[in-house]
């Protein structure tokens, strides 16, 4: 979906864990879901889960996947706790260090250290049902716990509930305004929408252990390419969903495209990245055969999604659709 590789989940939580948990949320005065003391004032939101009782202003929130990260470090807030994401640092590259130092780490993403949460005391859980679901109950009775129904394509959607849930509408505002300015400037910077419509972008992303995907619409990305009116090769029309087409890097020939974004997540050569950038027909690509073939950071283009993602990544359309 912000979106990372896929993992089979674990087996349920046993009993016993969940009974411990139960006595630490007993501990921090948290066993119903109520807001922690100090944050006595409420109010009611609408969830995918159902209806959820969260502070006005929480003081204690965890996130449980990197696009609520985002959204905290860009509404200003800073988490006591979050999962960590499949790369060496942990916390997504692209985030201010200041911003995450001192976030405790609690887990993978797909597996959060239930144990390790409540030891926070948080007083809000931020996280999607997608991601963590089949984890409401437990989650729930640590702290109130507002989940989204999807990651990745619903982000602006969904960054609304996160500034809901954390008391932050009025910057929310400010950001949305921001970003669709930033729009418009870039939309200039290209020469204007018509000029923009008739530069056909196209989205690949190398996979470790999954078919290159060729990234059509309804995805993260393609929200922003859709924000800025540039045209899409044709197939990604035909992308499963509107997520992906997948190809094998004998059909890479399907990704032709004016202007070529492609990053890797896992092992370039696993990925097939390095079979398929040395072959023949990735070499008679249209974007690669006139130098518009550009390698990104997948850290920032797929796996961010968020506002702070996306006004980064607004930055290097600009400088690699303009050359300037």
């Amino acid at each position: 979906m912000k979106r990372l590789l896929h993992r089979h989940r674990a087996v349920a939580t046993t009993l016993a864990l969940t009974g411990a948990l139960a006595l630490t949320a007993c501990g921090s005065g948290d066993t119903s879901g109520k807001p922690s003391a100090g944050a006595t004032a409420t109010h009611t939101m609408k969830t995918a889960m159902g209806e959820v009782k969260v502070p006005d202003h929480p003081r204690r929130v965890v996130v449980l996947d990197t696009a609520e990260l985002d959204s905290a470090v860009t509404l200003g807030v800073k988490p006591v706790g979050s999962t960590h994401a499949d790369v060496k640092s942990g916390f997504l590259d692209y985030l201010p260090k200041d911003e995450v130092a001192g976030i405790k780490d609690v887990g993978e993403m797909l597996q959060p250290n239930l144990e390790a949460i409540a030891a926070l005391k948080p007083d809000l859980i931020l996280t999607s049902k997608i991601r963590h679901g089949d984890k409401y109950s437990q989650l729930s009775a640590i702290a109130p716990t507002v989940m989204t129904e999807n990651t990745g394509y619903p982000w602006k959607a969904n960054f609304q509930v996160h500034a809901e849930a954390l008391g932050r509408q009025a910057e929310a505002k400010k950001t949305v305004a921001a970003y669709t300015a930033h729009v418009r400037r870039v939309v200039a910077a290209l020469g204007g929408p018509a000029k923009a419509a008739a530069t056909k972008v196209g989205v690949v992303r190398f996979v470790e252990g999954a078919d290159i995907r060729i990234y059509g619409r309804k995805n993260y990305i393609g929200t922003i390419l859709t924000d800025l009116g540039v045209g899409r090769p044709a197939i990604a029309d035909k992308a499963k969903d509107g997520f992906t087409y997948d190809v094998s890097p004998e059909r890479i020939d399907l990704a032709d495209a004016d202007v070529l974004f492609h990053s890797t997540y896992g092992d370039p050569a696993k990925a097939k990245e390095t079979q398929t950038t040395r072959s023949g027909l990735w070499k008679d690509l249209t974007a690669v055969k006139n130098g518009k073939s550009f390698g990104v950071d997948d850290q920032l283009w797929i796996q961010g999604i968020g506002y702070t993602a996306a006004d980064r990544i607004l930055d290097e359309l600009r400088t690699d659709l303009t050359g300037r």
